[in-house]
Parts: C-alpha cells; structure tokens; sequence
C-alpha cells in the first residue's frame, strides 16, 4: 500500500490586487508545516504541485527546510489538473449576474460592500461566494464560463488517479494544492454529492494535510484537514 499526502497551500493574500501569493502567515504556515514533516521523517518518494503561485511557493519552503536539515526532496513536479477552480471568474461573471437577478445575492453583495469591519466584510463576502459556487455547481444558471463543474472536477479526479496509476509500491507522495481538489478527493472517496466538495472546501484549513492510503486506483481515507502542527493563531482558512 502505498499513502497520498494532500496538503494545502500556506494563507493567500486575500482581498488583495494578487491573490495568488503567500501572505506572510502563509509563509510561516508552510515553515512550521516543513518542519512538522521533517520532524515525523515523512521521507516523500514523488512529490507533486500545481502550477499556481500559491501552491508552489508553499512547497519550496517545505523542499527548502529539509534541504537546511540535509535532508533530500524530491524535485517538485507541476501539473496544471492540481490547480483550484477559477475563483475570480466564477465571480466576476457569475457572481456579476447572480447580484443583478437574484435579490439575495444583491443584499449580500450591499451588505459586504457597506461593511465598516474587515470581519464583517470577509463574512458577507463568504456568504456570497457560497451562493455563488453553489450555482456554477449545480449548473442552475445559463452563464457562460470558461469551465464547468462537471469539468473541472472530473479533471482533478482524473489528475489524483493518474498519480496513484504511476506510483510505484508502498511510495510516499506528496501533493500540493488548493482546498478545492482536496475537497474533490474526499467527496470522491466517500462518494457523497458533488456539493459536498465546495462545502468540504469552505472547511480546509491553510497548510493542512489529508491523507490517503491507497492501493492502484482505489484509496481510502485516513485523516482529514489535519493541522495539528500550527498554533491556534495560525489556523486559516483563506
């Protein structure tokens, strides 16, 4: 048997001009995560990225701090099917309709732009972007987009198969990626409704790691969102 480690990238910069990039906290979410690794000998065989700023930032600052314990990583290999969904256009042209046709989505989309605190503002927001996932995936509006639900997931599902298909035996890999393919792969693996992915997803902690055992094709699940390297004023989910 052989174990799939899927680990979320380190706090993005959120509501900024570039999301795609560590915060600082992300940063040293990803330190603590590599240290934890290199601390429990988790000595990955492949390991794997997508090719989001994010994602690879987070897994050169692990690679980085087992290099500084002299301890070898696996070059990182990118691959595009780990990506997250595309958040920004899901909003900008769903979400663009969805205000202008459904009057929930416009008192939410008023409430999060006349919030005064920033606390506010990210729970209006969250509320929105829910709504708004939850119509792109269940496909209840006739918007145009650049991917489909069905689409997109069914890629990330093929991507976590065909790293499974190539490992070798009782391999160790690691995997870097975004909340929205780790909630994919435990949708998957529990076969629950497709919603379920982007409700798991809104739950992934920054610089968490799940964890497969598997076996060709077939996996199981042995832990979920697993942050227990990070002190509580780190824990993220954005």
């Amino acid at each position: 048997m052989s174990h799939l480690f899927l680990i979320r990238h380190g706090q993005a910069s959120f509501l900024s001009d570039n999301y795609d990039q560590l915060s600082d906290m992300g940063r040293e979410q990803a330190k603590i995560l590599g240290k934890q690794l290199v601390t429990s000998a988790t000595n990955f065989d492949v390991v794997y990225s997508g090719d989001l700023v994010r994602q690879i930032d987070t897994a050169e600052i692990v690679a980085n701090v087992y290099l500084e314990n002299e301890i070898s990583f696996p070059e990182i290999q990118r691959d595009p099917g780990l990506n997250e969904y595309p958040a920004e256009e899901i909003m900008t042209t769903l979400g663009k309709y969805l205000i202008e046709s459904n009057k929930h989505a416009a008192e939410l989309f008023e409430q999060c732009n006349n919030a005064k605190l920033e606390s506010e503002r990210h729970r209006y927001f969250q509320k929105l972007f829910e709504l708004i996932l939850e119509a792109w995936v269940q496909n209840t509006e006739e918007v145009e987009l650049s991917i489909t639900w069905d689409d997109w997931s069914n890629r990330v599902r093929n991507t976590f198969q065909e790293i499974m298909m190539r490992a070798g035996k009782s391999e160790l890999i690691g995997v870097f990626t975004s909340g929205g393919p780790i909630g994919v792969s435990l949708q998957t693996a529990l076969d629950a409704p497709q919603m379920k992915a982007a409700e798991l997803n809104w739950r992934i902690y920054n610089s968490s790691m799940t964890k497969y055992t598997f076996s060709g094709s077939r996996f199981s699940l042995d832990h979920f969102n697993d942050v227990s390297h990070l002190p509580k004023e780190l824990l993220t989910y954005r």
